[in-house]
């Protein structure tokens, strides 16, 4: 990491601390990676977290299975179309304009809660485009 091939572990971590470097060991069952094409996933890692100066910087140990995209784990799967399916019910549901929308609307354009509303309804629940309109 240093190049502190010759220093030994106690040394080298008391440097680490001098410098504000902070190392902590993650117990990691799965670190998967996802790309465009592609999952990296690293079964039972070695996994370390390092914090320096605020900066944190994770490093991964092991080696990766790679598989497509589209081949996702069943369960995630299963779970992902299960807030699909809530989301679509929702839209569904009315296209109800949320309360807080409107009273940012409201707030920033000065306009009642009324025009607020009939401004993001015209929008497609678009807030610049609301606050703009009522300007």
């Amino acid at each position: 990491m240093f190049g502190g091939g010759g220093l030994n572990p106690r040394k080298m971590k008391q440097m680490m601390n001098q410098m504000g470097i902070d190392l902590t060991e993650i117990d990691a069952e799965e670190v998967i990676i996802r790309t465009a094409d592609e999952e990296l996933v690293f079964n039972e890692p070695e996994v370390q977290k390092m914090d320096a100066q605020g900066q944190e910087t994770y490093q991964i140990v092991g080696s990766p299975d790679t598989r497509p995209r589209s081949e996702a784990p069943a369960v995630e799967a299963g779970e992902a179309g299960d807030d699909e399916s809530e989301a679509d019910d929702e839209s569904e549901a009315g296209d109800e304009i949320p309360e807080a929308d409107i009273e940012i609307v409201a707030g920033r354009a000065g306009a009642s809660k009324e025009d607020a509303r009939a401004a993001l309804e015209a929008t497609d629940g678009d807030l610049a485009a609301a606050v703009e309109r009522l300007e």
